[in-house]
């Protein structure tokens, strides 16, 4: 939505608030405490608060959402989901403060909260028949080893053996939806091994799924018999190899990582490892569904 769809169609709070229940309860509204959906009334003079004849219990409507316990005004939650939607790289904290007219604290709760929203989704066996996978680091330019000024001395790693942290990403071919895991070193300290790709694997897909890497020696596990009876088409980037015809190559994933690292690098700059995925999940909700009313419905958390 643009500014002007917005305001038309959330003019007042009692607006958002009656959006929000058509959308947390579509059969309508229900007591928490005992279950019942009858003597259930919405108190028109308090609107976020509902009262029970039954126990005799009052509720928040926004109880078990990223709103509950929120001061905020409900119509600059909502403008704030609207604009993390319509940002394709995404929107910082600074921004957001300055568009809503609230502190930086608040602005940088609402977005954490939103992206939680994001990650409220289950992946599990979602794709089917073709995917890619692929792997990239996040982190800042490989930097010299020392601090001395010269030219001539060894610059970190890039890519695999970097100190970058991983992260590994599936895209399914047919409806271009991506799941994206920050790979985090295992108890030895290893990250990317054969097994960690293939429990991302078989987390996201299906059995029988033809699975599309490059040649990282990891995406061997592959190239024998499992449970899940994955098949393995390659390439091989090492030799300059990018598509070897017939639709088989990593550029759809890779078009993904192009889209995080410049949200990453042109809007936030800098994320440490604690709340990576949070981001991550943020890009991959906006690739897979970004609509409105889909993000206002994972708001409940429970």
């Amino acid at each position: 939505m643009n500014y002007f769809e917005f305001q038309k169609r959330f003019n007042t709070e009692l607006d958002v608030i009656k959006y929000f229940i058509d959308q947390k309860y579509p059969n309508g509204i229900y007591c928490p405490k005992c279950g019942s959906t009858y003597n259930v009334y919405h108190r028109h003079t308090s609107p976020r608060m509902c009262h029970c004849n039954n126990c005799n219990s009052e509720f928040s409507i926004f109880a078990n959402t990223i709103f509950e316990k929120s001061d905020t005004d409900l119509r600059k939650w909502f403008y704030a989901i609207n604009l993390v939607l319509i940002s394709r790289k995404g929107v910082s904290a600074m921004q957001l403060k300055r568009e809503l007219g609230v502190t930086y604290k608040t602005a940088w709760r609402m977005l954490k909260q939103i992206r939680s929203a994001m990650g409220n989704t289950d992946m599990s066996k979602a794709f089917e028949a073709i995917v890619e996978i692929d792997e990239t680091y996040v982190g800042g330019k490989p930097t010299k080893t020392t601090g001395k000024d010269d030219d001539d001395l060894p610059k970190a790693p890039r890519g695999r053996g970097t100190r970058k942290t991983a992260i590994i990403g599936v895209k399914e071919r047919k409806t271009n939806k991506v799941y994206a895991v920050v790979a985090l070193p295992n108890k030895e300290g290893k990250k990317l091994t054969g097994k960690q790709l293939f429990a991302v694997l078989d987390k996201v897909c299906k059995n029988n799924t033809l699975v599309m890497p490059d040649d990282y020696r990891g995406y061997n596990i592959l190239n024998y018999p499992n449970k899940n009876n994955f098949v393995r088409l390659s390439v091989n980037h090492s030799i300059g190899q990018y598509s070897i015809g017939d639709g088989i190559h990593t550029n759809g994933i890779e078009s993904f990582w192009a889209l995080l690292k410049r949200g990453i690098f042109g809007i936030y700059h800098h994320i440490s490892v604690k709340y990576m995925q949070e981001y991550v999940n943020e890009f991959c909700f906006r690739l897979n569904d970004n609509t409105f009313d889909g993000l206002v419905k994972q708001c409940v958390l429970g």
